[in-house]
C-alpha cells in the first residue's frame, strides 16, 4: 500500500510548479468529513474560507499576510495531526513583466484588501477584519478616514477592526470599504491589513446577519 502523500509535499510540489514571476496563488484544500473544520482552524493565520469540506486561502509571494515558509509550518502541524487531504492550486498571479517590484514601504492597504477579496469564495457575505497601524500617533487621523466603516477599537495594538457585507446586512459594503482604504493609504498613514472571520451564503432571517463573539462580546 503507497504511504499517502502529505500536504507539506504536495504544497512543495505546487510551489515548484509556480511561474518564476508569480506573486498571488490561490490553493484549495479538500479534507473528508469533520477533519475539514479542524484543518480550517489550523490555518487560522492565513484567514481562510471554508465551505463543506473545502478549505480556500491564498499565499502572497511577498509583502503582508502568509508567506509560502508560514503555509509550510501550518500544513507540517496538519499532518502530524494525521489529517489527510488533496492540496490544490486554484490560481495564480504572475507579475506584468519579470522586473522585480523594489520594496519602498509605501502604503499598501488597498492592495492587500485586494489580494484578500480575491482569494475568497464568490459567494462570500460576511467577513471581519481590521488594520494594525504602524504608528498609534495615525489613530486619530484614521479613524476620521475609515468612519464609514465604524472601526473600533480592540486592544492596546493601534488598530481598528470593522464588519464589511459583500451585499447586505451589517456591515459597510465592500466598495466603501476599499475607498476608506484607499484614503488611508493617499495619507501615506502604514499599516496591515488582516481578514479575521469569513462567513459564504448566509441568509439572514428578520436579522441583520450573523453575530460573531470575540473575546466575550458580540461583533
Amino acid at each position: 500500500m503507497l504511504r499517502p502523500v502529505s500536504l507539506v509535499d504536495q504544497w512543495l510540489e505546487i510551489l515548484a510548479g509556480l511561474p518564476e514571476n508569480w506573486t498571488d496563488a490561490r490553493l484549495r484544500l479538500t479534507v473528508e468529513g469533520e477533519e475539514a473544520t479542524r484543518a480550517s482552524a489550523m490555518l487560522g493565520p492565513v484567514n481562510p474560507a471554508q465551505r463543506g469540506n473545502a478549505v480556500r486561502f491564498h499565499v502572497p509571494r511577498r509583502g503582508a499576510g502568509a508567506t509560502p515558509a508560514l503555509i509550510e509550518r501550518l500544513l507540517a502541524r496538519i499532518d502530524q495531526e494525521r489529517i489527510r487531504g488533496t492540496l490544490e492550486l486554484a490560481g495564480a498571479a504572475e507579475a506584468a513583466d519579470e522586473t522585480p517590484t523594489p520594496v519602498t514601504g509605501r502604503p499598501n492597504l488597498v492592495a492587500s484588501w485586494d489580494a484578500s477579496i480575491a482569494a475568497l469564495p464568490p459567494d462570500w457575505t460576511d467577513l471581519y477584519a481590521e488594520v494594525e497601524l504602524v504608528s498609534s500617533d495615525w489613530l486619530e487621523r484614521a479613524a476620521l478616514l475609515m468612519a464609514p466603516l465604524n472601526p473600533a477599537r480592540y486592544d492596546s495594538t493601534p488598530g481598528f477592526r470593522f464588519r464589511v457585507a459583500s451585499s447586505f446586512g451589517y456591515g459597510a459594503s465592500a466598495g466603501m470599504t476599499r475607498r476608506c482604504l484607499e484614503r488611508v493609504d493617499n495619507e501615506e498613514i502604514r499599516g496591515e491589513l488582516r481578514i479575521l472571520r469569513v462567513l459564504s451564503d448566509t441568509q439572514p432571517v428578520h436579522t441583520q446577519g450573523p453575530v460573531w463573539y470575540v473575546e466575550g462580546r458580540s461583533v
